[in-house]
């Protein structure tokens, strides 16, 4: 990828604890980022990027602050993508998290971020960390389905709905009809290669948020199958990761219910080994 982000002057507004940007892709969508302070428009180190997807909430901001310490330490740029709520259909909160949506690819929403901010600051944006909470780890987890060769690492936080490696069953119980949706099947030996880790709280055992109603908009036969709760559903997840060959590392945060602040510090555990690995490296 040829190196980017020069010959532009950066405002205060691109600094920092940067304003909210509106996707030059699709204007629907925007981000936020964390500029680590040292950032010096007329050096010649590259960042790492680490990516943050927020839950159904949308909480970019507090994501941002939460890892401003974390991107100062490992002086990594921080994207924090915004996915709002009511997009085509008035009142859905679910539509990022399935990847297309009303004709929308949000993987590629992210990437064409990726595109944009690589353009504006010194970014290793070829791979990039992905991690994302509850709604943020449903997407994550069907992101790195699609993109594995795009991360360096990817963090897959409490789902509450998971689709298995399983060509049997329809996208998104399965990964049945990708190739048709997508243009490919997952590349497992791709997969294989990405760090991965799940985490989530010991205590995240509520369901009443999960269960998919055979009336809902995102009903599918199979939809409840992987587990009553998030715990029974992520460790699904992993098994059926290890069955096809992919290494987890699954964190378990004790005491803790469905807070995704509360997962910060094992997500930047897993994040900072994979940094001062390719720092190593």
């Amino acid at each position: 990828m040829a190196r980017r982000g020069h010959g532009k002057k950066l405002s205060y507004y691109q600094q920092g604890m940067t304003a909210i940007f509106a996707s030059q892709k699709d204007q629907r969508f925007s981000y936020g980022c964390y500029v680590p302070e040292s950032y010096d428009e007329d050096g010649t180190n590259d960042y790492p990027l680490t990516v943050l997807v927020h839950g159904s909430t949308r909480n970019v901001d507090m994501l941002r602050h939460q890892f401003r310490e974390f991107a100062e330490t490992h002086q990594t740029i921080v994207l924090a993508p915004l996915f709002p709520c009511g997009i085509v259909i008035p009142g859905d909160m679910h539509n990022y998290k399935r990847i297309l949506f009303e004709g929308i690819r949000y993987d590629l929403i992210l990437l064409s971020m990726v595109e944009e901010i690589s353009a504006l600051y010194r970014i290793r944006g070829d791979k990039f960390l992905l991690h994302g909470f509850s709604g943020g780890g449903q997407f994550a987890h069907r992101f790195f389905y699609l993109h594995p060769e795009r991360l360096a690492g990817v963090s897959i936080g409490a789902p509450g709905s998971v689709t298995l490696l399983d060509d049997n069953k329809p996208w998104w119980v399965g990964t049945g009809g990708m190739e048709e949706m997508f243009g490919h099947a997952p590349n497992i030996d791709a997969m294989r290669r990405v760090p991965v880790q799940m985490v989530i709280g010991g205590d995240d055992i509520e369901t009443w948020d999960i269960i998919v109603a055979e009336n809902s908009s995102s009903w599918m036969e199979g939809i409840n199958d992987s587990g009553a709760n998030r715990i029974e559903r992520l460790r699904r997840l992993e098994s059926n990761f290890l069955t096809h060959g992919i290494a987890v590392r699954f964190d378990v945060v004790p005491g803790v219910m469905h807070v995704g602040s509360q997962m910060h510090p094992a997500v930047q555990a897993f994040f900072s080994s994979l940094l001062s690995g390719s720092r190593n490296g």
